[in-house]
């Protein structure tokens, strides 16, 4: 009776399983000679998985591309493809230590980024209380 019981339980709950959405959390430290390649890396992952929750958490010189006005070596600016990429629901978020140890003002991000106490304990906390898989691209 007990087989029974257990193998209802899994057939009744199978189809969620498969049904799960995908949580990453990418993880930026570096400077903005990789941001480019970062947000393709993103983009392409989005392309593959559309309904993958993805949070950006950027610290030390890894938030220097969220910066107003801030450009690839090409000249472009970072700001739309960072916009595009929130559009579909990517989070990015900045480390607070970060701005204060350089002395930004939050006012110089752009609007799409929400500032965080500490980026390293926003990977963990994210990783470690919300299921999110850590990528550093």
């Amino acid at each position: 009776m007990r087989h029974a019981f257990i193998a209802f339980l899994l057939a009744m709950f199978a189809p969620f399983a498969g049904a799960q959405e995908v949580k990453v959390v990418y993880h930026v430290n570096t400077g903005i000679e990789s941001s480019a390649a970062v947000l393709a890396n993103i983009t392409n992952h989005l392309n593959a998985d559309p309904k993958a929750k993805i949070v950006v958490v950027t610290h030390g010189p890894g938030i220097d591309f969220l910066l107003n006005d801030a450009k690839d070596s090409k000249g472009r600016e970072f700001s739309g493809p960072v916009s595009a990429l929130a559009a579909r629901g990517v989070e990015f978020k900045v480390c607070n230590n970060t701005l204060t140890t350089r002395n930004i003002d939050a006012g110089k991000l752009l609007m799409e980024t929400k500032v965080v106490p500490s980026g390293v304990a926003e990977v963990a906390r994210l990783q470690a209380k919300e299921g999110y898989v850590y990528l550093k691209p």
